[in-house]
């Protein structure tokens, strides 16, 4: 009965910590996604004459798509291999914003949960879709 006192009082102060650790972790993996993110969204454009992914036929006036942005991506894996994971979610989706939206906390709201990422091509913008601080008060959504 003793050892189990013992152990459950040195769980008591283990979890905290442990806690803290694994919330840091999913921060550091989400600004490391962020950037994998950013930087083929950028070699893409380079090669495109500044044109952004998302955009069918390459052409900027018309409506970017999720569906153009994967092709882009994805087919044959020249900008990314796989989806980056937003770590807080566990959701690989990006959700691809049209030219007159607005990429904001409010248009965030409106999103579904079932997209980890948020997109906006015209600004060549990606954000973590995910609300509330980090460990440190900064905003997700600012990462």
């Amino acid at each position: 009965m003793i050892i189990v006192t013992i152990l459950g009082i040195l769980a008591a102060i283990v979890m905290p910590e442990f806690q803290g650790h694994i919330q840091k972790a999913r921060e550091s993996q989400a600004k490391a996604n962020l950037k994998i993110l950013r930087e083929a969204i950028e070699r893409y454009a380079a090669e495109h004459n500044g044109i952004p992914p998302g955009y069918p036929s390459n052409n900027p006036t018309s409506v970017p798509t999720n569906l153009t942005l994967n092709a882009q991506f994805f087919t044959p894996k020249t900008y990314l291999s796989e989806r980056p994971k937003n770590p807080f979610n566990d959701i690989g989706y990006i959700y691809v914003l049209n030219n007159t939206q607005t990429l904001n906390e409010a248009t965030a709201a409106t999103i579904p949960s079932s997209y980890g990422w948020l997109y906006h091509p015209a600004t060549k913008t990606v954000k973590l879709h995910w609300t509330g601080t980090d460990s440190e008060g900064v905003k997700y959504f600012n990462y």
